[in-house]
């Protein structure tokens, strides 16, 4: 029988490893073909290495969870795609399943959830613990007579992201992010893929969009 071929994409090195080390103690014919630290490596790999599961966190550089959900499942289709993540929104949740994920899994969830949830998506079933079915109802039975207005009046978008939205939707570049505000251009990536997640937006031009509508910014101004 050949063994199960796993790539792990997240951009914490301790966290690959330590799931690494957690898939091979329970399952030893599973074989880790790749390690990704971001979501453009992770896509790449996929296409390149063709395991049978990619594990994948929500949050990474060049490329959000999402993103590279939809790409791996887009470009090879035969890949199932486990997403491992602390994010436990419903929005998120959503987002990922509709991009094309097998299975949601948090990282605060027990670790015996890991190797069950990648067996089950080896063997073409879906994936979802007991909290995030819940997670899932819950969101359904809430959003059904929500205008998109209303769900987004319930975020609370801090300060220091207000900013950013700000200097994104006037066209600002990551490296212009991290110099203006003197921060790292890793943690502007970081920030910009949090935002759009929290917002359940998918482009630069939705994004301004959403800063017109709530005059984070002025039409004017992008003239």
């Amino acid at each position: 029988m050949r063994p199960l071929r796993i790539l792990i994409a997240d951009d914490h090195g301790l966290v690959r490893c330590g799931t690494r080390t957690l898939l091979q103690a329970h399952h030893r014919c599973w074989k880790i073909v790749g390690e990704a630290a971001n979501g453009r490596e992770a896509v790449e790999m996929a296409i390149n290495l063709k395991p049978d599961v990619a594990i994948v966190d929500i949050t990474m550089p060049d490329l959000d969870g999402v993103e590279v959900t939809r790409q791996i499942r887009e470009s090879v289709p035969d890949v199932k795609v486990l997403v491992l993540t602390m994010h436990d929104s419903h929005q998120m949740v959503r987002r990922a399943l509709d991009a094309g994920a097998n299975g949601y899994l948090l990282k605060s969830d027990h670790t015996d959830y890991l190797p069950k949830a990648v067996q089950a998506i080896a063997e073409n079933k879906r994936f979802l613990t007991p909290a995030i079915r819940q997670i899932v109802l819950d969101g359904f039975i809430n959003a059904r007579n929500k205008t998109e207005d209303e769900k987004h009046a319930g975020l609370r978008i801090t300060s220091r992201e207000l900013e950013i939205i700000r200097l994104l939707a006037e066209g600002k570049s990551n490296k212009e992010l991290s110099t203006q505000l003197r921060i790292t251009v890793r943690t502007a990536e970081t920030h910009r893929s949090n935002i759009m997640l929290k917002l359940g937006l998918h482009s630069l031009a939705e994004l301004i969009h959403y800063a017109i509508r709530k005059e984070i910014i002025s039409v004017k101004g992008q003239e």
